[in-house]
């Protein structure tokens, strides 16, 4: 199974929108959403059965058994979070508590225990045709690296037979764009033509590179700068990154997404352009196989 990642530097630079139409082109038997903190890719894929759910479990957290504790305050005074606090009894804010452990090393009359605590949930829609995993993650919840490798293990357990899988990735460098970066065998950038878009890029392009992952470049909304746009192109070509095309701001595209369409769904600027996108990502992703 080839593994195309769609990653941007920064939020808002369409992405997702991206993602959706490659999906849609690719007919793709198999794709992800992993940006586990707000995923929206369900809401242009058209699935209407309910997902498969389940609960995921990340980092334990502290649970105080107020009937042995003694309040000694050793727990609350060794902890680095100030996730514990006494009102009357003692207990554990469960926003703040990072399962660390030190609480329960502490206490002399073990009435402190970590817990397996729900960190997100995991979702899995599927069918004799197709599959889509995604998750979405608790509210406060650090583990979203851990819950990202979760998405890609079940998508690819529930399609072993497909050939191609489009994870659509976070946005930034963070915990969530790293695992979404393990295992994958390219990752396509999309970059938008401000001042913090180029720099954005260049900090995922760079993260990418660590991974010794293949990377390639399009530029969204290109016509709102083309100075900008100009500069990411001699970027890419100075850095030796494929750069593989440049997609319009398109006002038929927002139309689109609204309803619930891919941009390749109708006829507009943008679908067009992201054709040309996608046939020269797919000719680089499976140019091996190919020779």
């Amino acid at each position: 199974m080839k593994q195309l990642l769609i990653l941007s530097g920064k939020g808002g630079t369409g992405k997702t929108t991206i993602a959706s139409a490659f999906i849609k082109l690719a007919n793709a038997k198999a794709y992800a959403d992993c940006d586990v903190d707000a995923p929206n890719l369900h809401l242009i894929t058209g699935w209407n059965s309910e997902p498969k759910k389940a609960d995921y479990y990340g980092l334990p957290k502290a649970k105080i058994n107020t009937e042995l504790c003694i309040q000694c305050d050793q727990c609350r005074q060794n902890c680095r979070f100030d996730a514990i606090s006494i009102d009357k009894k003692y207990k554990v804010d469960p926003f703040a508590c990072e399962g660390c452990g030190v609480c329960e090393a502490v206490c002399p009359v073990e009435a402190v225990s970590l817990k397996p605590a729900v960190a997100g949930e995991l979702m899995l829609y599927a069918n004799e045709r197709k599959v889509f995993s995604t998750a979405q993650l608790k509210m406060g919840s650090g583990t979203s690296g851990m819950l990202v490798a979760e998405v890609k293990k079940q998508m690819k357990s529930a399609a072993v037979d497909a050939q191609l899988a489009i994870i659509d990735g976070s946005p930034g460098i963070g915990c969530p764009v790293i695992a979404s970066l393990s295992g994958v065998d390219m990752v396509l950038i999309v970059a938008e033509p401000s001042i913090s878009g180029i720099r954005d890029m260049e900090r995922i392009i760079n993260t990418a590179a660590k991974f010794g992952t293949k990377t390639v470049i399009c530029i969204n909304k290109y016509d709102t700068n083309i100075e900008n746009t100009e500069k990411i192109e001699e970027f890419c070509k100075k850095q030796g990154l494929n750069f593989i095309g440049r997609i319009p701001f398109d006002s038929d595209a927002v139309k689109a997404i609204n309803n619930g369409q891919t941009i390749v769904d109708i006829d507009c600027t943008s679908g067009m352009a992201v054709k040309d996108v996608y046939y020269k990502t797919m000719n680089l992703l499976f140019e091996k196989d190919d020779g």
